[in-house]
Order: C-alpha cells, then structure tokens, then sequence
C-alpha cells in the first residue's frame, strides 16, 4: 500500500489536512523521523503561520535535506500555504531564514493597498498545460505570495492587489498557497486530482 505522511511544520492546523485526505479514502501519518520523508510514496508539506518558524522546524526535526532530495528528483510531494512559500529561497516575512529553494524568487508581502491578510475565498485560475490544477473558488489565508511563475512550471494564478501564484505543479510536485483541505468540493478534488496523479492507491 502506498504510504502519505504528513511532515509536522509546528504552525500547521494538521487535523485538517489528515481528515481531508482520510475523507478521500488515504491513511496517512506523521512524519515522526528523517527516514520517513525519505521513503514515503506521498509527503505534504502543509503551513500555517510563518516561514521563518516552520523552517526551522523541519531543520529541528533533519528533515531538510530529505525535502529538497525528494523535490528535486520530482518525487509525489505536496505543499500548502506557508508550505508552498517554504519552496523559494527566501521570504520578506523572516529575514536571514532559509527556504528550500527550490523555486526561484523571493516570497513577497501583499501591498498595502489591500486587504493584509488576505482571508476568504478568491477566484483561481489555471493556465495551460495544467494537469491537476483547475479553475475554481479557493480559501486563501496568506500575507505574502509568489509574485512571478517560476520558469518551468506549470501556474495557477489569483488577483489580489495584482495577480500573484496561487499554485505551481510540475510533475509530481504540486504547491497550494491556498488551502485546498477548506476549499470544498473544489479543493477536495484539486487532492483528489493528485492522489490520482501520484498513483493513487494507500
């Protein structure tokens, strides 16, 4: 049976995403050691709160290395919210914190001009030669964003105060800034749509 884990970031709300996956018929556990990461068929990567703490719970935890070996050789891995920003290099939210770096660009704080956060639902929209992602209504929850598709990705993009990246997918790697586990039916399928993907079964 294919094994999902679920990494515990420190700042996630992780009983939701456990249910939501456990609602489409998946089992899936804790990442309890480095080993785990490095063998499970499945790994998420959900956040809550900030870049800078849940980076350095992964880093407490060793779980760093085995993140970036699974990312960069395209291994089923989903990110969600500040698990998604966690991708990039770096963030405006925590100076001198080192992301993944896994996608290029800087994570960015929405202008003021805007609602900060932003809280609610917003309209998402996929570009082509996307496979997982879809059009549809989204609950975000988020103070700062991927600004720029990062070269090589497929995008799904939303507009608040500007268009920013509301998803990336590429292969087997999906990143949310959205939530998708409290995005409805929507969002129920966005995971369900990569359980597929992925080779769905466990």
């Amino acid at each position: 049976m294919n094994t999902l884990t679920v990494i515990p970031t420190g700042t996630a709300n992780l009983a939701s995403v456990i249910a939501a996956f456990r609602r489409l018929g998946t089992d899936p556990v804790i990442a309890r050691d480095v080993s785990v990461v490095a063998t499970s068929d499945r790994v998420v990567v959900p956040g809550v709160g900030s870049f800078g703490a849940a980076m350095a719970e992964i880093d407490r935890l060793g779980m760093r290395g085995a993140l970036r070996r699974r990312l960069t050789e395209g291994r089923p891995t989903l990110a969600i919210c500040v698990g998604m920003q966690l991708l990039a290099a770096a963030s405006e939210e925590s100076a001198g914190s080192e992301g993944l770096g896994h996608v290029s660009g800087p994570v960015a704080r929405f202008p003021d001009s805007v609602r900060v956060p932003q809280l609610g639902w917003n309209r998402v929209s996929a570009g082509p030669g996307c496979r997982i992602l879809r059009d549809g209504w989204a609950y975000f929850a988020n103070s700062y964003r991927i600004e720029a598709v990062p070269e090589g990705w497929q995008a799904a993009v939303a507009d608040h105060g500007g268009m920013f990246v509301a998803a990336l997918e590429r292969g087997n790697v999906l990143a949310c800034q959205f939530h998708p586990e409290l995005s409805g039916r929507w969002g129920r399928g966005i995971l369900d749509a990569w359980l597929n993907a992925t080779g769905r079964a466990g």
